[in-house]
């Protein structure tokens, strides 16, 4: 839950609901894809009501989706709810779904339907940051595997490996991103807005709202994530997500 201070702003909720979910193999966008029966769009919609912190949400579908702007209108959420259909590219959808919000908000967050079992306290933990002074935020946790930076083989060598180690950099300062990732609403749309003149080789170097905020020379600040807000992707991912509800019978009620 949100704390005392943090429910003082206005805050919106953007949901990035585009996805296409070939790897999960249902043949069906990502977002409609059922985890125990529910889809993972309601799982997160749910979410985000739990966490107490939205005064108005904004979910972006693929265009001419009607299954899950019909699932928007069939889950219980306390903030204003508006669909808009998404664009070719995940920062379009969020351009078409920040310009469904409400202009007079104090900040705005930014979050994947695929992270569908992210706990409340993470949206909580971003609102208290932006309430404290922080123009962007994110929650991410640490990195656990060793990580190293590669390169392709010399060409003479291209028969041994595909690619050869440059570098090894130290896992303590590592982070794995998350998402909500937290702006103030201002700075979000000034960032979207210098996007638009990005270069194609420059727009699809950008994986994430927070670069956007970064290219301004914004510090970036960052919360505590959770192991539970894991990225649904892959089959492998969804019977995680499945192992988690599992321990947690009230959550696969519809």
């Amino acid at each position: 839950m949100s704390s005392t201070v943090s429910r003082q702003q206005r805050i919106g909720v953007i949901v990035v609901a585009g996805g296409s979910g070939q790897r999960l193999g249902y043949g069906i966008p990502k977002a409609q894809v059922p985890l125990f029966g529910v889809a993972l769009l309601v799982h997160a919609l749910r979410g985000i009501e739990a966490s107490g912190i939205a005064s108005a949400i904004s979910v972006a579908v693929p265009a001419g989706d009607t299954v899950m702007r019909s699932l928007c209108r069939g889950t219980a959420v306390s903030a204003s709810l508006t669909v808009v259909d998404g664009g070719a590219t995940r920062a379009d959808s969020v351009r078409a779904a920040l310009q469904a919000l409400p202009a007079d908000l104090d900040a705005v967050m930014v979050h994947d339907a695929a992270r569908a079992l992210t706990p409340p306290e993470v949206f909580g933990r971003v609102a208290d940051a932006l309430a404290a002074g922080a123009a962007a935020v994110i929650p991410a946790v640490p990195v656990t595997d060793t990580v190293k930076t590669t390169a392709d083989t010399a060409a003479g060598q291209a028969g041994i490996a595909p690619r050869v180690v440059t570098g090894t950099p130290d896992r303590s300062t590592l982070r794995a991103v998350q998402t909500p990732q937290g702006f103030e609403a201002g700075l979000l749309r000034r960032a979207h807005a210098a996007a638009r003149g990005f270069t194609a080789e420059q727009a699809a170097a950008v994986t994430d709202d927070a670069m956007l905020a970064e290219s301004l020379g914004t510090p970036v600040y960052v919360v505590e994530g959770s192991e539970l807000s894991l990225k649904i992707t892959t089959p492998l991912d969804l019977l995680l997500a499945e192992a988690v509800l599992a321990r947690t019978p009230t959550d696969k009620e519809d």
